[in-house]
C-alpha cells in the first residue's frame, strides 16, 4: 500500500491512486449493480428541468435533505446557556450521540450532554425508572448545579410525563426536593430545532419564575432582558453585550452559551463555563422589558413572558442588517432612557461606508437563501440594502404568516421584485431552484454544498457557488465565533459575500489570454 507513517496521505488525493481506483472499480462491479453511466446522466439532466421540478414540488410525504433539524437539538443548545447546567434528554442513546455530534462538528468544542438510555423495554412499560436513575447518576458523577430535562420521538411517543416522573424521583429520594430540574416535552416529529429551543426557554423560565412572581415588579430592577433564541454565532453573544454597554444599558442574556462553548486550550477541561446565572432568571420578571431577538421562533416564549412577567415586549425583527439594527437600538433607547451614543453612531457610519464602497459589486446581483425564520428574514432585508436580489428565498419550518410577513418585506424594495418565498421545503426543492431560475450565489448552510456540486456537474456556466452563512457549518473552521448581527454583523457578512462575488469573478476571468481583460489587481 502507499501509505508510511513518513508519508500519510488523506482519502485525497489517496484514492486516485492506481490501487485504489481497480479496487473501488471493483467494489462497483460486484456488489453495486451500477446502471450505465449514460442512463445515470440522463437521469440527472432530467432532474435539473422545469418538468422534474413540477413533479418535486409536489412531493407532500417525504423529505429529502430538511433545511432544519429537530427539537431536542434546540433544547440542549438552550439549557447549556445556563450556568452549571447539565441538558439531559430523556430517550434513547442514540439520539444524544447525534446532538453532540452535530455541535461538535459545528463548535468544534466538546459538548457536554447525557441521556437516559431508553431502549426496547423502556419503550414498553415507560422511561420512569431511566430517569430515576438518570437524574441520581447525573448529579452524581457531573455535579451539575442544575439539570435541564427534554425529550426524544421514543418517550414522546409512549406518552412519557416529564412532571410527573421528575415529581416522583424526588419523592423517592433520587434527588432532593429543592434541586433544579426544569423541563420541557420536545418531540421531534414536530417543529424544529428552534422550536425545542423555545420550548426549553420556556420550561426554565416556567420553573423559576411562574409561582414566584408577588414580589415582582417590572422595572424594579432597571434591567433590561435580551432572549437570543436558537442562536449558534458567538460573536452576536459578545456583541449585544457590546452594544448594550456602549449604551450604559445594564442588560442580562438569557441563555449565553458564548463561554462554554469557546473555552481555551489550557490544559483544563471545562464542563461547565458561563453562562445566565439562576438568580438572573429568577430575577428576569423584575426587568424594564424584555426583547426577542429571533421573535419568529419565539413564540411560546413571547406568550410566557406577556402573561406571566406581564413584559410588553416590542415588535421588533431580528436586529441584522442596518434598518433593523437602528430599530433595535432605538428601542432599546425608548425603553432604558440611554441614548445610543457616539460609538454606535461612528459604527454606523463605518457600515454604511462599506455598503456605499461595495455597492457596485453587488447591484443586481442575484442569491438564493435558505436557514431559520429570523436569519433568513434579517438576512433578505440586508441583501436588498445592498442592492442585492433574493429571487429563491425558503424556509424549511416556517409558517404561512412568515411568509405573508417576507412576501411584504420583499414587496418594500424594488430588489424583491422578482422574488418568490418558499415555505416548508427542503433543499431538494432549492436544488430545482438553482437549476431552473438560476442564482447567481446559494447562501446557506454546509448542505448546501451538494447543490452547488450539482449545478457545476451539468457545466461550469450553470454553476451556483455556495456562501457559507448559518447553521450547521461543518466544513469550514472558527466561522461560528464570528457575528452576523448589529452593525459589526453587518459588516462581516457583507465582508463574506462581496468577497465570494470577487473571487468568483476572478475564477471566471483568469484565463489566459482568454478572459482575463477583467483579471483585475484592483476591485
Amino acid at each position: 500500500m502507499s501509505q508510511s507513517v513518513d508519508n500519510i496521505k488523506p482519502s485525497y488525493p489517496l484514492f486516485l491512486e492506481d490501487e485504489y481506483q481497480d479496487m473501488l472499480a471493483k467494489k462497483r462491479d460486484d456488489f453495486e449493480e451500477k446502471h450505465p453511466q449514460a442512463k445515470i446522466d440522463e437521469v440527472f439532466q432530467w432532474t435539473t428541468t422545469e418538468e422534474y421540478q413540477e413533479l418535486n414540488f409536489q412531493r407532500e410525504a417525504l423529505t429529502v435533505n430538511p433545511a432544519k433539524a429537530c427539537q431536542p437539538l434546540g433544547s440542549v443548545l438552550c439549557a447549556l446557556g445556563f450556568e452549571k447546567t447539565l441538558p439531559y434528554v430523556h430517550g434513547s442513546q442514540g439520539c444524544v450521540a447525534y446532538f453532540r455530534t452535530y455541535f461538535n462538528r459545528h463548535f468544534k468544542e466538546p459538548v457536554s450532554c447525557v441521556s437516559d438510555s431508553m431502549t426496547e423495554d423502556a419503550a414498553v412499560f415507560g422511561g420512569q425508572k431511566n430517569m430515576f436513575d438518570g437524574l441520581e447518576n447525573a448529579k452524581a458523577l457531573y455535579k451539575p448545579a442544575m439539570i435541564a430535562v427534554s425529550t426524544t420521538c421514543m418517550a414522546e411517543v409512549i406518552g412519557d410525563d416529564l412532571n410527573a416522573f421528575i415529581g416522583n424521583a424526588k419523592k423517592e429520594g433520587h434527588i432532593d426536593q429543592d434541586y433544579p430540574v426544569p423541563f420541557a416535552h420536545t418531540p421531534s416529529f414536530v417543529g424544529s430545532h428552534t422550536t425545542g429551543w423555545d420550548n426549553m426557554f420556556e420550561g426554565i423560565a416556567r420553573y423559576f419564575t411562574l409561582n414566584f412572581m408577588e414580589d415582582k415588579e417590572v422595572g424594579k430592577s432597571g434591567k433590561l432582558n435580551l432572549v437570543p433564541g436558537f442562536e449558534t454565532y458567538l460573536g452576536n453573544f459578545r456583541v449585544m453585550k457590546r452594544m448594550m454597554a456602549d449604551m450604559g444599558v445594564d442588560a442580562t442574556l438569557l441563555s449565553d452559551p458564548s463561554e462554554v462553548l469557546d473555552t481555551p486550550a489550557d490544559g483544563q477541561f471545562r464542563m461547565y463555563e458561563g453562562g445566565t446565572t439562576m438568580d438572573e432568571i429568577k430575577d428576569a420578571p423584575n426587568a424594564l422589558n424584555t426583547i426577542m431577538l429571533q421573535p419568529w421562533q419565539l413564540v411560546k416564549t413571547e406568550k410566557f413572558v406577556k402573561n406571566t412577567w406581564k413584559h410588553e415586549v416590542p415588535k421588533l425583527k431580528i436586529p441584522m442588517g442596518l434598518e433593523y439594527t437602528d430599530e433595535f437600538l432605538m428601542k432599546v433607547s425608548e425603553i432604558t432612557g440611554k441614548p445610543v451614543g457616539a460609538a454606535l453612531e461612528l459604527e454606523r457610519g463605518r457600515l454604511v461606508d462599506m455598503m456605499t464602497d461595495s455597492h457596485t459589486w453587488l447591484h443586481g446581483k442575484k442569491f438564493a437563501l435558505y436557514g431559520d425564520a429570523d436569519f433568513v428574514m434579517g438576512l433578505t432585508k440586508f441583501l436588498m440594502e445592498l442592492g442585492g436580489e433574493p429571487i429563491h428565498v425558503l424556509c424549511h419550518h416556517a409558517n404561512k404568516r412568515w411568509k405573508k410577513e417576507m412576501e411584504a418585506i420583499l414587496a418594500s424594495s424594488p430588489y424583491g421584485a422578482d422574488s418568490e418565498v418558499h415555505i416548508g421545503k427542503d433543499l431538494w426543492h432549492m436544488r430545482s431552484l438553482c437549476f431552473t431560475k438560476k442564482p447567481d450565489f446559494l447562501i446557506g448552510n454546509s448542505y448546501g454544498k451538494e447543490i452547488s456540486r450539482d449545478t457545476l456537474y451539468k457545466g461550469k456556466e450553470f454553476e451556483v457557488p455556495l456562501i457559507r452563512l448559518g447553521f450547521p457549518i461543518f466544513d469550514r473552521h472558527h466561522l461560528h465565533r464570528q457575528t452576523t448581527l448589529g452593525y459589526e454583523g453587518a459588516m462581516q457578512m457583507l465582508t463574506t459575500i462581496v468577497n465570494a462575488v470577487l473571487d468568483r469573478l476572478d475564477d471566471e476571468t483568469r484565463g489566459m489570454q482568454t478572459t482575463d481583460f477583467n483579471y483585475d489587481l484592483v476591485r
